[in-house]
């Protein structure tokens, strides 16, 4: 296998996380509306947990991203 093709499988397997991640989000708001419509009234407490989720699957995805990126264009 030559180098070129083993950067491009590597760089194809990195973004497959880039999709994972909106999996990600979207589990976590629909958890969040699931409990949110069990209890009305913990809606508010449970806001600040939504947003961090959201951020932390936002990352992961937008890290995938970049070594996928990193791997076509440096490596």
């Amino acid at each position: 296998m030559e180098a070129e093709s083993a950067k491009l499988i590597g760089a194809g397997l990195a973004a497959i996380g880039a999709g994972m991640a909106a999996i990600g989000v979207g589990n976590v708001f629909g958890s969040f509306l699931e409990g949110a419509l069990r209890n009305p009234g913990a809606a508010d407490g449970q806001q600040g947990r939504l947003f961090i989720g959201f951020a932390a699957a936002e990352l992961l995805g937008l890290l995938s991203f970049v070594v996928a990126m990193i791997l076509i264009f440096v490596a």
